[in-house]
C-alpha cells in the first residue's frame, strides 16, 4: 500500500477529520484515533482499521502523554478551532519543535486566520461564504448538497491531499510543515470550474444565467432527471450535439427538436415521454449507447447494479453494511482496507506500551482517569 509505514495521530472529531484519516488508513498508514472519555461506541462511522486510545485532556497529564505519542508520528490531524491545541501547549510551535518532521494538519471550517476563524459553523456555513452555495439549487433559493461539498470534498479529501503533498516534499527537505486545510477555501478550490466558466467568452455559456437556468443546474432538457412510468428516475446528460442526437433517437423524437439551453417546453416534452415507459424499459433502449442516459440507482441498491457489481465497487463492513471501496485504484500498491471499527479505548494499553510507557505507569493513568482502556487485564 502506498502509505504503508507512515504513522498518523488523529484527534477524534466530526466528518472531515475522520474521512481524512480513513483515506490515509485505507492506503496503508497506521492511524491512532485519540478519543474523548464517554465517546459513544459508534460515534465515528469512518474509523475502520484505526486503533483507539482514550485520553481525558481535562487532566493535565494527558497533554504530556499525547506529546510523547507524537514524537515518532509522521502526521497529526487536528480538527479543532484555532487556539484549542495551543491551550494545551500542543500547537504547531511546540509539537514541530519536538518532532521537526511532523506534518501538522489543521482541519477547520474557516481557516486559521480571519474574522470568522474561531466562530462555530457547519458545512452549509462554509460553502455559503465560499460562494459555492449561491450557485446550487433552483431559481427560488440555494439548495445545499447534504454535507458533501464542505465536510468531505473541500474538507477531508483536500486535507488528505495536503498531507500527501507535505509527505512527498519531506523527502527532499527532511522537514515537516503545518497545513491550513479549511472547508471554505477547500470547497471553493474544488469548485474552480464555477469561476472559470462564468464568462461570455467561454465556448459554452455554462453559468451566465440565473441559478437553475443554466446547462448543468436544471435549465436544460438534456441535463436533467426524469420520472418513469413506475415512479423511478432516469438521468440524462446528453450535453454534446452528437450525444443529443442519440437521445432523440432513443426517445423516438423528431430530429428537428432543438438543441437549446433553457427551454422549458422541451423539459415538459421529455417529462411526458419518459413517463410512458418503466425504468427497466428505458434501460433496454439506452444501455450501451452514447445517449448519456442511465438509471438513477437508490443508494441501497448501488452495490447490486451490474456495472458496479462486476467491478466490485462496494464491499461489506461489519458483516452486512455496504460501503464504497477506496478510490482511486492503484495498480501496483492498491488500498487494502481493514473493515473493523475500533471501540473507544480498545487499544489504549497496546498503544501506550508500544510508545515506551511502563505498565505500572499506564495502570496509574487508568486509575486516575487520565487514560480509559477496555483491556480488562489493566489494574483498575
Amino acid at each position: 500500500m502506498a502509505l504503508r509505514g507512515f504513522k498518523v495521530i488523529e484527534l477524534a472529531g466530526l466528518a472531515p477529520g475522520p474521512f481524512c484519516g480513513l483515506i490515509l488508513r485505507d492506503h496503508g498508514a497506521s492511524v491512532i484515533r485519540v478519543d474523548k472519555p464517554n465517546t459513544h461506541p459508534h460515534a465515528d462511522t469512518m474509523a475502520r482499521g484505526k486503533r483507539s486510545l482514550v485520553l481525558d485532556f481535562k487532566k493535565p497529564e494527558a497533554a504530556g502523554i499525547f506529546s510523547k505519542l507524537c514524537l515518532d508520528a509522521d502526521v497529526l490531524i487536528d480538527p479543532f478551532r484555532p487556539g484549542v491545541m495551543e491551550k494545551f501547549k500542543l500547537g504547531p510551535t511546540e509539537m514541530c519543535k519536538a518532532n521537526p518532521k511532523l506534518i501538522y494538519a489543521r482541519m477547520t471550517g474557516f481557516g486559521q486566520s480571519g474574522p470568522f476563524s474561531k466562530m462555530a459553523g457547519h458545512d452549509i456555513n462554509y460553502i455559503a461564504i465560499s460562494g459555492v452555495l449561491s450557485m446550487l439549487g433552483g431559481p427560488k433559493k440555494p439548495a445545499h448538497p447534504i454535507n458533501l461539498m464542505g465536510d468531505f470534498a473541500g474538507g477531508g479529501l483536500v486535507c488528505a491531499l495536503g498531507i500527501c503533498l507535505a509527505l512527498l516534499e519531506r523527502y527532499s527537505s527532511g522537514k515537516g510543515q503545518v497545513i491550513d486545510a479549511n472547508m471554505v477555501e477547500g470547497s471553493a478550490y474544488v469548485s474552480s470550474f464555477l469561476w472559470t466558466t462564468r464568462t461570455e467568452d467561454y465556448p459554452a455559456p455554462i453559468w451566465i444565467n440565473p441559478r437553475g437556468k443554466n446547462i448543468l443546474d436544471g435549465g436544460s432538457h438534456f441535463y436533467q432527471t426524469y420520472k418513469t412510468k413506475d415512479g423511478k428516475f432516469m438521468a440524462v446528460g446528453a450535453i454534446e450535439p452528437h450525444f443529443h442526437k442519440e437521445l432523440l433517437k432513443g426517445l423516438n423524437l423528431d430530429k428537428e427538436y432543438q438543441y437549446q439551453i433553457n427551454n422549458p417546453e422541451m423539459i415538459t416534452k421529455l417529462e411526458e415521454v419518459f413517463r410512458t415507459k418503466t425504468q427497466e424499459e428505458w434501460c433496454k433502449i439506452f444501455d450501451l449507447t452514447d445517449a448519456c442516459v442511465t438509471p438513477v440507482i437508490p443508494l441501497e441498491e448501488a452495490h447490486t447494479f451490474p456495472h458496479n457489481k462486476e467491478r466490485n465497487s462496494f464491499m461489506l463492513q461489519d458483516g452486512d453494511k455496504v460501503v464504497p471501496v477506496p478510490a482511486p485504484r492503484l495498480s501496483r500498491t492498491p488500498a487494502v482496507p481493514e473493515l473493523r471499527n475500533p471501540l473507544p479505548g480498545q487499544h489504549s494499553l497496546e498503544i501506550l506500551l508500544e510508545k515506551g510507557f511502563e505498565r505500572k505507569e499506564i495502570d496509574s493513568y487508568i486509575q486516575k482517569g487520565i487514560v480509559h482502556s477496555l483491556d480488562m487485564q489493566s489494574s483498575l
